[in-house]
This record gives structure tokens, C-alpha cells and sequence, in this order.
């Protein structure tokens, strides 16, 4: 299980943390990716700032999605341009529109409140339009709306697969200009002839196929004439390209599927490689900022759109590592299998590193977005501790979410000496870091609820929690003192505390000005609310699961315990209104959501966020090793 390295919020880096958030944030920020934007804008190859977000609608979007997001509505945001959302949508057989539903939702809540007005849709429905440029040629164009232009008309995300059409065109006109021919070798054989980095390719057997032959059987490839793999479109680059991807690369496979978005108007599709760049030249994007794994890709980016001569400013593909997170994986597919084999509840599992599950878990978009402001954009792929995730909600929540009472594993106290029958009600602070959220009324009784850890019948050196005569003091009560205990015969296990209380230290304070040790939280049983509470760890037991050893498996480091549920934890009674989603911070515990699916009216199921900082835990933890 991940040890004190993965938990590194001490005081000190806490500190540390905060004083470069605030510098930060005073400063503008600036990256290698900024400065190209700065030096395009400076030269005038580049008027106004155009980016996009194109993921392909296959899952849900994680974390490492999240710093793409932030990276691309953040340069818009700071050079006053705008950022269109794109599903790359070109292989049919892996999307689905539960896929788009996601994603719109994700990115929307992600920057909702801070770059939202940047958003560009398009209206629902639309193509892009065909213009003519100086020679007389087509051009297509696609531009979006912004917030601010919609008018209240219907919006929807980009989707490459309105832009078939074009690309489609875009590939006949390649074939024209002899830069592409359509190639009757199989995929395996296509693989095989590519050749590797030390020796050249072997140039395909149709290569040398006339305009005419390669128009007749394109068009005929578009006409559903020919099964599956059996022909595709290649570009005609140079099979000894030093870079493996310029080797007559593939642009069109046949593939008779329905479509999410175009139905069965289809059955060729556009690789990604040659739609990538086209859907951004149609779009009228000026910057596409990309993970570094396609910085091999640049150079066939490039090709494209400078084979086809276009008439406007291309352009331009550039590469940033991308985000690794320790004890976590951002391989779709792999996420998938989670999924489907039932080894989390779905997309949106707490535990799951999605957007939509952090967001069920209960983490803050701004608490997002300022951790992947504060890892900023490397060229190099490293990876991140999930505790620097953990701090940045920490530190988010700690300022926001009321506070609140519970107790997760309930030991019952009886409190001998107070009157039967009797109720008093305390005032407890909302928040001490908000002073504006106001203070709330916690009920009191003769018996309450308080955690199994808060007692030791037996106290460990250095335990100041409650234990027989030992006194404490209750949150906002008074100060009770142990005098004697219940224990179940057959186990041994205590099962009730009996204590006296002072009744002159109402409010928690001793007159006389004695101190106690330790303050516990607590809940009248009286008036409890009973619900169930899901502790959630970690997914994995190693940091980098997906680096397992040759021949292993990712899924063999699965967390066992990654989740426990509580099924009768106590609450103070005003936590039954809690709203889906609300956060708070059960005192002393850490912070808590409402459960968005599974809470109902007065019944809220709530999921841990993270922990508080525990050091007593820490030190029985170590002294049980």
C-alpha cells in the first residue's frame, strides 16, 4: 500500500506549495508553448489565437485529458483567443455518443467560471461551407460561435466527421496532384513493407497506378463496392523516409459501421494522422498543441496541408509531455477493461482517475486546474505524486466546505451524570477559515456517539484521547471524563464508554482554567442521522502500474482495499439536507461528498474525498511495523 512518500503534505511543503501558488498567480504565466504563441502573434504569421481540444469519443476523459484541457483554453484565455472542442471521430467501431455526452460535460464543468467564454461550438448541424480562393480553387471553412454569439440557436461540439466530406475532397485532390494511390496490399502487409528505422521500406505494388485507375477506384471504395481491407488509400511520400510514419502512410480504410454521428452514410473513414490537420485547417485553427508522442507525427501533420497547397495561414502542431500520475493509469483501454471486466462501478467510479469520477468523488474543478497550473508544461514525460493532486483539493476545500460531525465507526458514550430527557443545542463554526459561513446549531444529549479510535481502554504512550480517567473535551459540549466501560462477554471488545461530565464547563472550557489533552468530535444519538460513508484509497498498490514486468498484468496490482464501506456511520442531523454533490469536512476525518447518484432526500451516501492529516494514525501505524 502507498507509504509516507505518497503522502507528503507536511507544514513545510504545504508552505512551500502556497507561497508559489501566490507568486504564480501574481505573474503571467510562460512556457516554451507560450512563447511560440507570443513570437506567431509578434510576427503577424497569426492575428487572433485559435486552439482546440480533440479528443476521440472512445471513454471518458482522466486527468492527463485534464492538463491537455487546461493547457488549450489557458494560452486562449491569456492571448484573448478562443479554444473549439472537436471529437475526433474517425474510427466508428470504438465511439459512441455516450462517449460525447461525457466529454462535453467534463470540459464544461472544468472550466466553467474561468475560461467558459472561450468556448467555441458550432451551431448544431452545420458543415463546414465551400469557398473559392484566389486560383479559383475550393477552400472549406468551419468557424465556431462564441458563448457571446449563440443567440440562444442550438450549439453542438466540432466533429471531424462533418468535415468527411471535405477531407474527402482534400484526398481527391492528393490522388490528382499523383500524391496518393489507392493500395490493394493487406494491413499486415502494408506493416510489413514499412520496414523499420535501420533499413528502408519496400514500396507498395500499386504505386505506380495511374490518376485515373486511383480516381475510378477511390470513388468506388466511397460507393461501398469492396469489402473491408480490401483496399486502402496511401499517401505516395517516400518508403525511405528516415521518419517511418512519411512512408506511404495509410489515409483511408474501408470499414462498412454505422456511425455515431454520420450513420451509415459512410464506409471509408479518414486516418487520424490525415484527418488531424485538415480538421484544424478547416476549423480555422492556429495552434494545435499536442502530447509528445506525436511529435513523430509533426512532419506528416505538415505534409498534408502543404501537399494540398491551401490558400490559408496553416497551422501549426506542437508537442508537450504528457501528464503521468503516480498509482494511476491514463490508458484508455486499460481504463476500459476496469470497466468492463467490473473491477469499478463505472467511468465515473470515485476511484477512477476521470474527470466525471474525481468529480463524483468530490474534487473541485478549481482545485484541478490549479494543479495542472502549478505542474506547468515540461518537454520531457515525468511523473507526478498523487499527493500534489491531494494537496491542491486539500487546499481548495479547506477554504470553501463547511465543516461538520461525524463519526464513521460509532462507539456509544453514556454520559452518567447529564439528565435524562435532556436536549441542549451548541453553536459550531462553519468554517474558522470563512468567517462569512456563519455558525450552525449541533444537538446534545445524554449519550453520543464518538469514533472507536477517539478510546483506549488501555492507552498507548503518547494517546491523549479519551481512556478510563482520562479527561476531554467534546467538540463545542463540555468535558467529559471516562469512569468506566461495557464489553461484549464473548469477545471482550468494548462495547459502551460510561463518563460523567463537568456541567460548568458548557462550551468546552473549564472555568477554573484546566486544560485538557484532547479535543474529540462527536454526535447525539439521539438525533443521528444513520447512513452509509465510502472510504476510497488508491486503485493500485504500485506507483507506475502501467510499467509492470514483461508478462505481467496491470490488473494483478489492483488495491484489494481501495474501497471500504461503512454501511451505519452517525452524522449530525443537518447533514440529511445535504444536496448531490455538496462537500464538506467531517471534522478531524477529512473531506466528504454527497454522493451525486446515490443519495436521495434526506438520505445522503457520501464518498471521502481525501484525508486529513492524521499523525496520531501515523504513529500507531508505525509502531504496529
Amino acid at each position: 500500500m502507498p507509504d509516507d512518500k505518497r503522502s507528503q503534505d507536511s507544514a513545510t511543503r504545504d508552505q512551500s506549495l502556497q507561497g508559489q501558488q501566490d507568486q504564480e498567480q501574481q505573474a503571467e504565466r510562460t512556457d516554451f508553448l507560450r512563447e511560440i504563441v507570443q513570437q506567431d502573434l509578434a510576427s503577424g504569421r497569426v492575428k487572433s489565437v485559435v486552439t482546440r481540444f480533440p479528443p476521440e469519443p472512445n471513454g471518458y476523459l482522466h486527468i492527463g485529458h485534464a492538463k491537455s484541457i487546461c493547457l488549450n483554453f489557458g494560452i486562449a484565455k491569456q492571448f484573448g483567443g478562443r479554444c473549439n472542442l472537436r471529437m475526433d471521430d474517425t474510427n466508428p467501431t470504438k465511439e459512441d455518443v455516450e462517449y460525447v455526452d461525457s466529454i462535453t460535460t467534463d470540459v464544461k464543468w472544468l472550466i466553467d467560471g474561468w475560461a467558459d467564454d472561450l468556448l467555441t461550438l458550432k451551431p448544431a448541424g452545420a458543415t463546414p461551407g465551400v469557398s473559392k480562393t484566389s486560383a479559383g480553387e475550393d477552400d472549406f471553412y468551419l468557424p465556431g460561435l462564441l458563448p457571446a454569439d449563440t443567440a440562444g440557436q442550438a450549439v453542438e461540439p466540432f466533429y471531424a466527421s462533418d468535415y468527411f466530406e471535405p477531407l474527402y475532397n482534400y484526398a481527391l485532390e492528393l490522388i490528382r496532384k499523383g500524391k496518393a494511390f489507392v493500395c490493394d496490399h493487406t494491413a499486415e502487409e502494408v506493416d510489413a513493407m514499412r520496414g523499420s528505422t535501420d533499413t528502408p521500406g519496400t514500396e507498395s505494388h500499386y504505386r505506380g497506378r495511374s490518376v485515373e485507375e486511383n480516381l475510378d477506384l477511390f470513388e468506388r471504395m466511397r460507393a461501398g463496392e469492396f469489402p473491408d481491407g480490401a483496399r486502402t488509400l496511401r499517401a505516395k511520400i517516400d518508403m525511405s523516409a528516415p521518419n517511418i510514419w512519411l512512408r506511404d502512410p495509410i489515409m483511408y480504410r474501408i470499414r462498412h459501421a454505422s456511425h455515431h454521428h454520420t450513420g451509415d452514410t459512410w464506409c471509408i473513414y479518414p486516418m487520424y494522422d490525415f484527418a488531424h490537420g485538415l480538421s484544424d485547417y478547416v476549423e480555422g485553427i492556429t495552434h494545435s498543441i499536442c502530447t509528445l508522442e506525436f511529435e513523430v507525427h509533426r512532419p506528416l501533420y505538415d505534409w498534408f496541408l502543404d501537399a494540398l497547397d491551401l490558400a490559408r495561414v496553416h497551422p501549426i502542431q506542437r508537442e508537450f509531455a504528457r501528464l503521468n500520475v503516480s498509482y494511476t493509469i491514463m490508458s484508455k483501454r486499460r481504463l476500459l477493461r476496469l470497466v468492463q471486466e467490473g473491477k469499478v462501478r463505472g467511468w465515473d467510479d470515485p476511484r477512477m482517475p476521470t474527470i466525471s469520477g474525481m468529480r463524483r468523488r468530490g474534487y473541485p474543478a478549481e482545485a484541478i486546474r490549479a494543479f495542472c497550473d502549478r505542474i506547468g508544461v515540461a518537454k520531457r514525460e515525468n511523473t507526478v505524486e498523487l499527493g500534489l493532486l491531494e494537496y491542491f483539493v486539500r487546499d481548495d476545500l479547506n477554504k470553501r466546505a463547511p465543516r461538520a460531525m461525524a463519526v464513521l465507526r460509532p462507539l456509544k458514550v453514556v454520559i452518567d451524570n447529564y439528565p435524562d430527557g435532556q436536549t441542549e443545542e451548541f453553536e459550531a463554526v462553519n468554517n474558522p477559515e470563512d468567517p462569512s459561513a456563519g455558525t450552525r446549531k449541533v444537538p446534545f444529549s445524554k449519550v453520543v456517539y464518538i469514533e472507536q479510535d477517539d478510546f483506549r481502554e488501555v492507552p498507548p504512550p503518547k494517546y491523549h484521547r479519551l481512556s478510563p480517567g482520562v479527561e476531554v473535551r467534546l467538540r463545542a459540549a463540555y468535558l467529559i471524563t471516562c469512569t468506566g466501560v461495557v464489553k461484549n462477554p464473548a469477545t471482550g471488545e468494548v462495547v459502551e464508554v460510561h463518563a460523567t461530565y463537568d456541567p460548568a464547563t458548557r462550551g468546552g472550557d473549564a472555568p477554573d482554567g484546566r486544560k485538557v489533552k484532547s479535543t474529540i468530535h462527536w454526535v447525539s444519538a439521539a438525533h443521528a442521522l444513520s447512513t452509509e460513508v465510502r472510504l476510497y484509497d488508491v486503485l493500485f498498490t504500485v506507483e507506475s502500474p502501467d510499467n509492470v514486468p514483461e508478462g505481467g498484468d496491470f490488473m494483478d496490482t489492483l488495491n484489494p482495499e481501495s474501497i471500504e464501506v461503512l454501511a451505519d456511520c452517525k452524522l449530525e442531523p443537518s447533514l440529511a439536507a445535504a444536496a448531490p454533490g455538496a462537500r464538506y469536512q467531517f471534522e478531524r476525518l477529512g473531506y466528504f461528498c454527497a454522493d451525486p447518484e446515490d443519495s436521495k432526500p434526506g438520505a445522503p451516501v457520501f464518498n471521502r474525498t481525501v484525508t486529513l492529516k492524521d499523525t496520531w494514525a501515523k504513529i500507531e501505524k508505525k509502531g504496529a511495523s
